[in-house]
């Protein structure tokens, strides 16, 4: 550690502390005045020197023998720290996120290599079309569908995998299970480099979905590193990583998606999508040295042995299990409210396609904007106001815009109508996806952030599986209009069971 500075002789309006990018930690003398990082975070001024000397007034300075006088239960915020997550999580996202333009191309290339419609997935999609006849000649759906079901194996394993990286991450902590979780992402991603069959392909994003905890471990890590009041803040710089995430993968993958290997290559299990998929392999490598060099870890010894209890792994029993009344209830709230939203993320690709004749090129747009608005929303919008008017508030208000949005979109036939509906709803999960996850942190103790945050990761996930499912059939049976004035009407149910939610203590 370094040595620091003799404090001043005149030491009431000094505190001294070592230069390691984080805030002032909270200082005091044995009868002192609240620590100055407490009372008043926004008057510490850099001063220079080689140990950076902070100006905490009008407080006293706490001598080298002094313990720290602050609440290990609620840590000062640290933002060099909520950088550094909010870069894992980046470019952990951008790797994730490369593939999603290559959907169409992937179920070409696939059924191809299983001889047309005789192998498995040849005969998953006969199955399909014969349950839906009109869809046996619409492309735009079977490609839908694929990315789909992929999506859907995916979160089926997050929903099964989060909550034990999470709660191993409360035992060990954060850094060492961050890069565990990355590392076999990345193995995952190499594994697909070399999938020349459609099974290694699914092997390789059963491995990926397994290793897929970072996203929950990651947000636990903002909850150690903000206090109760700054919750939400911490949760919008993860809502800001997911939406600049969705945008720049997807646009690296549908420029480097046109470099195709040469085809005697293809023996050794190389596709037309290895280039992309050593390109998610290099970002996970990427952020393993990141994570290594920068990621220091976020969680207190102390909280770790609180951690260290046994606690049940199945996610349904964990929310059944988890902590209080009220941080069920918050769970269940995200539950209903992601497998509403799922619907919509799984069809408005086909509604734009059918009512504003949108081609795949076109749709990337609809994706971009979305991803802008979740930007504004969540890194703007959301620090300035969710503070105003607490978590709860702005969960339910998002709900409710997002409600409009939905109304709105059922009635959109011009590009103007769509894109002010989908401005509600963008703004709408902004609000609703931060504030009900600074609840759910909120809600629980220091001790079992990640399990808590893994719980309700895992059941956006399998949300997110089951959404589609409902939302296609409605929407290729009933179409767009019904599809969407449904979906409005069922973000009731997470708006009626989020507003029994206790006021969190502070």
């Amino acid at each position: 550690m370094r040595s620091r500075q003799a404090p001043s002789p005149r030491g009431s309006w000094l505190a001294l502390v070592p230069r390691h990018g984080w805030l002032p930690r909270p200082l005091s003398n044995s009868g002192s005045s609240a620590p100055c990082s407490e009372a008043r975070p926004n008057l510490a001024l850099p001063l220079g020197g080689p140990a950076r000397t902070h100006i905490c007034a009008p407080f006293t300075v706490r001598s080298h023998s002094a313990a720290p006088s602050a609440d290990v239960s609620n840590p000062p915020a640290k933002p060099l720290s909520l950088g550094v997550i909010f870069l894992t999580l980046y470019i952990d996202l951008i790797g994730f996120s490369v593939a999603f333009p290559l959907a169409p191309r992937m179920l070409q290339y696939y059924l191809g290599q299983e001889s047309g419609a005789g192998g498995p997935l040849g005969w998953i999609l006969n199955q399909i079309h014969a349950i839906t006849p009109a869809t046996a000649d619409n492309q735009l759906f079977v490609a839908a569908l694929f990315g789909g079901v992929l999506s859907g194996l995916y979160g089926f394993l997050q929903f099964l995998f989060a909550p034990i990286w999470g709660a191993r991450s409360d035992r060990l902590g954060r850094r060492p299970v961050l890069l565990a979780t990355v590392a076999g992402n990345a193995l995952s991603y190499l594994l697909w480099a070399f999938s020349g069959s459609f099974w290694l392909f699914v092997v390789s994003r059963v491995l990926g979905g397994a290793m897929s905890g970072n996203l929950s471990v990651a947000t636990a890590a903002v909850a150690d590193v903000t206090t109760r009041e700054n919750r939400a803040k911490g949760m919008g710089i993860v809502g800001a990583a997911f939406g600049l995430g969705f945008i720049t993968g997807p646009a690296i993958g549908g420029i480097i998606g046109a470099v195709e290997p040469s085809p005697e290559w293809a023996r050794w299990g190389i596709n037309p999508f290895s280039v992309v998929a050593l390109v998610a392999f290099g970002f996970s490598l990427l952020n393993l040295v990141w994570i290594s060099a920068r990621f220091r870890e976020t969680l207190n010894p102390e909280h770790r042995a609180e951690a260290g209890q046994e606690r049940t792994r199945n996610p349904i029993a964990g929310l059944l299990t988890l902590g209080n009344a009220a941080t069920r209830r918050a769970n269940l709230s995200y539950f209903l409210f992601a497998i509403v939203f799922g619907a919509f993320e799984a069809t408005i690709s086909f509604l734009a396609a059918e009512r504003l004749h949108y081609s795949e090129h076109q749709l990337v747009s609809i994706f971009v904007f979305i991803g802008l608005i979740s930007i504004l929303t969540q890194g703007f919008l959301v620090r300035r106001i969710m503070p105003r008017i607490g978590e709860k508030t702005g969960a339910l208000s998002g709900i409710f815009w997002i409600a409009l949005g939905f109304s709105g979109l059922a009635f959109s036939h011009t590009a103007g109508a769509m894109y002010i509906s989908l401005t509600f709803v963008g703004i709408g999960s902004g609000f609703a996806n931060v504030g009900l996850s600074a609840l759910v942190s909120l809600y629980s103790g220091a001790g079992e952030q990640g399990r808590a945050l893994g719980i309700y990761r895992s059941l956006g996930s399998l949300a997110r599986a089951l959404g589609p499912l409902w939302a296609g059939l409605v929407f290729w049976r009933y179409h767009g209009e019904r599809m969407y004035i449904v979906a409005a009407i069922l973000m009731c149910a997470p708006l009626l069971v989020g507003a029994q939610l206790p006021k969190p203590q502070k």
